[in-house]
């Protein structure tokens, strides 16, 4: 069972994975966390990987479309707190700019904050 600390703020919600690795287990409970948390309201996610050392091969793929199936939604992802090989995993295979990666916690809601005024003024125009 995959354990998680769950921070929830008015415009989003922190889910911090308790597992050294990412792998498809924790992209799939992260799924599902969220899943529950999105029917409760919440709308935007920042992912604290500060735990997780390392990041399985065969993940890269899964996280891209998980990035993507959240902005179709109009809602925000962004990973944040990544250790050197976590990060240096995802930038060697230029996964780095299709996800939203912010080096803190404060720069990841600042990002989360940015893009939910850009969805609010976008409404307003149409």
């Amino acid at each position: 069972m995959m354990e998680f600390k769950i921070d929830t703020n008015k415009n989003y919600t922190v889910l911090t994975p308790q597992n050294r690795l990412f792998d498809e287990k924790m992209a799939e409970a992260i799924t599902q966390k969220w899943e529950a948390l999105e029917v409760e309201g919440h709308k935007n996610l920042i992912i604290d990987l500060s735990v997780c050392e390392g990041i399985s091969e065969n993940i890269m793929d899964t996280i891209v479309a998980m990035h993507e199936a959240f902005y179709n939604d109009n809602h925000s992802l962004v990973f944040t707190e990544l250790q050197p090989q976590l990060r240096n995993s995802l930038v060697s295979h230029e996964y780095f700019h299709a996800i939203n990666i912010a080096p803190t916690m404060i720069e990841a809601v600042d990002i989360v904050s940015m893009e939910s005024l850009e969805r609010e003024l976008l409404e307003g125009e149409e």
